[in-house]
C-alpha cells in the first residue's frame, strides 16, 4: 500500500497480522473497483461506454464474483483472492459485504446521476460502508453498536470523496451529486462539468460538506466509548478525511482548480494525535 493514500497511516497503528489482512481487504477491494474505472481510458468515459466496453466490465465483475466466491471455497486463482482467504477464517470475515461492494461498483456501470441522496446513500454504504464492515472484524470489537459506526464512517468517508472528486468524476462523465440538490441550489450538469466555481456551486459544495460534517458526527456518537481504542485505526482514517474536508472549506470550495489533498506530514501528525489520545482515554 502506497504511502500516498490517506488509509496508510491508519493501519500503521496496527499489529503486523492485523495490518497484513487489512491490506489483503484493500489489495482485493480495489481490484474490483478497477474492473470498471480501468475498463476504458480516462477520456472515454466522458463520452459513455460502449455496449463492448460495458460488456467488458460486466465480465471482469462476473470474474470477480466467482472469485470471491471461490475465496470463500477455499480455491481462489488471483494473488489477490489467494493473500486474502486467510484472513476470512481467521477474523471470520462476512462474504455479504464484500458481494454488496460488487454491487456497488458494479452501479457505475448504469448510474451516471443520482436523482435524491437517498439514492446516493444506497451507492455509497455498498462501496464505502461495506469496506468500513469487514475491517473492523479485523480491528475487533464486542460491541454490536459498532457495526453502526462502521455504515456511519463509511457514508461520511464516501461523501468527502465525491465532494473533492467532483471535477475528475465530471471529466469521466459521472455527477455523482444528488439532481434534487443541483436543482434546489440553481446548478446544472453543464455547470459540474464546465470546470469552473459558480456561486451556484459553491452554495452547492457548501451544502454537501454541511451534510458531511453530520455523518461525522453521527459516526462519532455512534462509537461506543468502550470501543474508541479498538477502533483506532478508523478513527485515524476519518480524521484524515475529515481534514480533506475542512480544507475544501478553507479553500473555499474551490474543487476544480486542483484536487484538495492532506499533506503526508499533517496526515502523519493526525495519526500520531489521534493514537495518543485513543492512548490516553481521551
Amino acid at each position: 500500500m502506497s504511502r500516498d493514500t490517506s488509509f496508510y497511516y491508519s493501519f500503521l497503528v496496527l499489529p503486523p497480522r492485523k495490518r497484513r489482512a487489512i491490506v489483503a481487504v484493500w489489495d482485493f477491494c480495489r481490484a474490483v473497483d478497477d474492473a470498471v474505472d480501468e475498463v476504458v481510458p480516462d477520456e472515454q468515459w466522458r463520452r459513455g461506454l460502449t455496449p463492448e466496453a460495458r460488456a467488458l466490465a460486466a465480465e471482469r465483475l462476473g470474474l470477480w464474483r466467482r472469485e470471491l466466491a471461490a475465496c470463500y471455497d477455499g480455491s481462489p486463482e488471483t494473488a489477490q483472492g489467494r493473500a486474502l482467504v486467510p484472513f476470512i477464517a481467521e477474523f471470520h470475515l462476512p462474504r455479504a459485504p464484500f458481494e454488496e461492494l460488487v454491487d456497488g461498483v458494479e452501479m457505475d456501470l448504469d448510474h451516471v446521476r443520482y436523482p435524491t441522496y437517498d439514492a446516493l446513500a444506497q451507492y455509497c454504504r455498498r462501496v464505502a460502508s461495506t469496506v468500513g464492515l469487514i475491517c473492523i472484524e479485523i480491528f475487533g470489537y464486542r460491541d454490536a453498536r459498532t457495526r453502526e459506526y462502521a455504515v456511519n464512517l463509511g457514508l461520511a468517508l464516501q461523501l468527502t470523496n465525491i465532494i473533492r472528486d467532483v471535477a475528475t468524476d465530471a471529466r469521466r462523465g459521472r455527477i455523482y451529486l444528488p439532481a434534487e440538490d443541483l436543482s434546489r441550489f440553481g446548478c446544472s450538469d453543464d455547470m459540474v462539468s464546465g470546470g469552473h466555481l459558480t456561486p451556484e456551486l459553491r452554495a452547492l459544495l457548501a451544502f454537501e460538506c454541511e451534510r458531511a460534517h453530520a455523518l461525522y458526527r453521527q459516526a462519532r456518537a455512534s462509537l461506543p466509548r468502550r470501543e474508541v481504542r479498538r477502533m483506532v485505526a478508523a478513527e485515524i482514517m476519518g480524521g484524515i478525511y475529515f481534514g480533506i474536508l475542512q480544507r475544501i472549506e478553507r479553500a473555499g470550495y474551490d474543487v476544480f482548480s486542483e484536487r484538495i489533498r492532506v499533506p503526508r506530514p499533517a496526515r502523519a501528525l493526525i495519526a500520531a494525535r489521534i493514537w495518543l489520545c485513543s492512548l490516553l482515554g481521551l
